[in-house]
């Protein structure tokens, strides 16, 4: 027997949705997109793990991206705190050569 066709995640959504709202059961949701209950069931728990996974890692401390966004501010301003100091180094050099300059605090 041939697989049906996927459904896009928007109309599983619509459909779990309609089933958490007790709006159709299971079998009749399964009944009308013309799926096994089986099917349904699988994207109604997907549907609440993921949401269950969401809430937890809001509560847990930063996503990923908010991490990898973390780590690349902290890498940015340890190289921004080394070119000012390498900066600082060069016209200290710079003095020393061709006497203060006007900007030199």
């Amino acid at each position: 027997m041939a697989r049906p066709p996927a459904f896009p995640a928007e109309e599983k959504v619509r459909i779990v949705l309609s089933i958490l709202a007790g709006e159709v059961t299971v079998a009749e949701a399964a009944r009308r997109a013309k799926v096994s209950e089986q099917s349904v069931g699988n994207w109604k728990r997907q549907f609440l793990d993921a949401g269950k996974t969401g809430l937890l890692a809001g509560k847990s401390g930063p996503s990923t991206r908010e991490a990898q966004l973390e780590a690349e501010v902290s890498e940015l301003t340890q190289a921004l705190g080394e070119a000012a100091v390498e900066l600082r180094v060069w016209k200290k050099s710079a003095e020393g050569r061709l006497g203060p300059s006007r900007t030199s605090r």
